[in-house]
């Protein structure tokens, strides 16, 4: 049996749409980053693709179009407009990243699960903050952890992500101080895109105040038909 596709139909539109105008593209893709820069996110450039692969030098590329362009990315991640805006135009075709853990944090989780969770969370009157969602993943910014000067008063989770450890981490990812994400409208090697669900300009929210419901969803999640046909197609499968 085929299987049927779960790519939300936004993310299908608007993937016609930036083909059909890429002017009107460009001007948007400007617009989303340099508001998430003012909704103070910190944003560095990132790999876009470059037909079925990559735009980096690396052969083989594990992440195509998902990685920061440079090892410096960290420190490199900015919230200011002309920096921003500078990178935009040097760099015309770039994706960009957000590095979490240090304005905020991100609860990634499967896109059936967020579906889910988003649902559970908006009828109890939740307060949410921005959301961001692909083709497979969900994204919850919430506050963040933070990055104490005292090391002591770190401590590692088991839920902590760092781009590097992803692929152990098929459920519930934590990106604190370390990691990143993509940051909207990003372009992926697939034809889909990162977008906004709900948009950066809103206040973050506290992540316990949504991490029980992300953790029953993704459970229910893992046990689900929908779990096994995208490990299926993770393993190259179908």
């Amino acid at each position: 049996m085929a299987r049927t596709s779960r790519i939300p139909q936004w993310l299908q539109r608007r993937s016609r749409s930036q083909g059909a105008d890429p002017a009107g593209a460009a001007a948007e893709r400007e617009g989303l980053v340099l508001a998430a820069a003012r909704a103070g996110l910190p944003v560095a450039p990132a790999a876009h693709p470059e037909g079925y692969g990559c735009s980096c030098d690396r052969v083989g590329c594990p992440t195509p179009a998902r990685h920061p362009v440079s090892f410096a990315w960290h420190t490199q991640a900015s919230t200011d407009a002309q920096r921003v805006g500078q990178w935009l135009t040097g760099h015309p075709e770039a994706n960009f990243i957000v590095a979490t853990g240090i304005t905020a944090d991100v609860l990634d989780v499967p896109l059936e699960a967020g579906r889910a969770a988003l649902a559970a969370l908006e009828e109890a009157g939740v307060e949410l903050g921005p959301v961001a969602a692909d083709a497979s993943r969900m994204l919850f910014f919430t506050t963040t952890r933070g990055t104490p000067e005292d090391e002591d008063e770190w401590w590692p989770c088991e839920l902590d992500c760092h781009p590097e450890t992803m692929a152990e981490h098929p459920g519930l990812r934590w990106h604190c101080r370390g990691s990143y994400v993509l940051l909207p409208p990003s372009r992926l090697p697939d034809g889909a895109t990162v977008g906004w669900l709900r948009g950066p300009e809103l206040p973050l929210p506290d992540a316990l105040t949504l991490l029980e419901t992300l953790t029953d969803a993704c459970a229910t999640y893992a046990g689900s038909e929908a779990a096994e046909e995208d490990a299926r197609a993770a393993a190259g499968w179908f």
